[in-house]
């Protein structure tokens, strides 16, 4: 597993970004597509139908764009089928490892924010009103989901390392290293976008 200061062993095609909820997994993922010339693929918005409802295309449209050859996404979903997809085709892993004060204090900002400003999210969708009364029970409330999931990362590294040995796996520790790692990645000039083709000479 490396660090936010060791070189990359490989030009990254398809990544995958793993960590709690409220980690910024989907932030980085959109600032990785931007670097490195991927397509982001926001796994959230593949899964939710108009009013919460799971969309039956799904699993298909993972699929379908994991074997497509540049792609980065966030690794979610995993009782749901992705983790029979994803990591098989990926060739890195970004695990945001965050303190949890952090990743805490990040979640209820968050969702205070989209259920006072009413945020319209994927498909039209929009989190329960902040003083309803079912906006923080059941799968409504997201803060204990974050709380039974804290140590979910934690507990499957050992077996995701065995399983999947050809993924490379990038620990941060905090955003201070992800934003050195960032800036290492643009520094060293390594992109991974496909070569253009040169014209013949005549």
């Amino acid at each position: 597993m490396l660090s936010a200061d060791d070189p990359l062993p490989i030009h990254p095609q398809r990544v995958l970004i793993a960590g709690v909820t409220g980690s910024g997994k989907t932030t980085l993922a959109g600032r990785i597509a931007t670097l490195w010339s991927l397509e982001h693929h926001e796994i959230d918005a593949l899964h939710h139908g108009p009013n919460w409802t799971p969309r039956p295309e799904f699993l298909n449209d993972v699929r379908a764009f994991a074997e497509t050859s540049r792609w980065v996404t966030e690794w979610q979903y995993t009782g749901k089928g992705t983790n029979e997809i994803l990591p098989v085709r990926a060739d890195l892993m970004v695990w945001l490892d965050y303190p949890w004060s952090l990743v805490r204090r990040r979640l209820i900002t968050r969702t205070l924010n989209r259920r006072l400003f009413r945020t319209r999210l994927w498909n039209g969708n929009v989190e329960p009103a902040l003083w309803s009364r079912d906006a923080w029970t059941g799968e409504n409330d997201i803060m204990r989901w974050q709380t039974d999931t804290r140590f979910k990362w934690d507990d499957r590294m050992p077996e995701i390392m065995t399983q999947f040995p050809h993924l490379t796996i990038v620990r941060l520790a905090h955003p201070r290293e992800t934003e050195r790692w960032l800036r290492a990645q643009a520094v060293s000039g390594a992109s991974t976008a496909p070569p253009k083709r040169r014209s013949r000479d005549r």
